[in-house]
């Protein structure tokens, strides 16, 4: 428990940090937020969905291929990913002409994994045979999406996975993902409220 607190006081401070700094988003609504974003992840197969909420936040669900790892073994095969994403650079992208549709941006974001026991292909993990495994912690990520629809998203991040019949432990959590955005994305011109 002393060590997800410590993860957790790490991140809030690192979040208070940037807004002293003001590395913040102005206005209100969503300024340079997609909407809607639908993705196909081509590197890991799956699908993703975004969603813009406010002015730099939003929510992404994803389901694919996944890894999971910690103290106890690892477990790869489905997983379905939930993120709360606060995107902290993007007035800094469009002060430096760089693009910020298809929410081209560094964000931080509260996480969520599930491993599903049904469509797992492979485990090291001591337990019964149709355990599931979350994971429930902290990422930072960078996304960029480009002027053909293709994406990249490249998160890191620590947390608590909490098994379903297994032991619980701390671990980290890396993910890349390579695609292609399915929707349409606002122009690569910045705007400004």
């Amino acid at each position: 428990m002393k060590k997800i607190t410590l993860i957790l006081l790490f991140f809030i401070v690192s979040f208070g940090y940037s807004q002293i700094n003001g590395i913040t988003e102005k206005g209100s609504g969503i300024v340079n937020l997609e909407r809607h974003q639908f993705k196909f992840d081509l590197f890991s197969p799956g699908i993703s969905y975004e969603i813009g909420l406010f002015r730099n936040q939003t929510v992404s669900t994803d389901v694919g291929l996944g890894a999971a790892t910690y103290g106890e073994g690892y477990a790869y095969g489905l997983a379905m990913n939930n993120r709360y994403r606060y995107y902290h650079n993007f007035n800094r992208r469009i002060n430096r002409d760089k693009n910020v549709s298809g929410n081209s941006g560094n964000y931080i974001a509260a996480a969520q994994a599930i491993f599903f026991s049904q469509l797992r292909l492979s485990t090291n993990i001591e337990g019964p045979d149709d355990f599931n495994l979350g994971f429930y912690g902290m990422v930072y990520g960078i996304q960029r999406t480009y002027p053909k629809g293709f994406n990249f998203n490249a998160e890191l991040g620590a947390g608590f996975y909490k098994g379903d019949g297994v032991p619980d432990g701390y671990g980290p959590l890396v993910s890349f993902k390579f695609g292609w955005v399915a929707t349409k994305r606002k122009s690569r011109k910045p705007v400004f409220d």
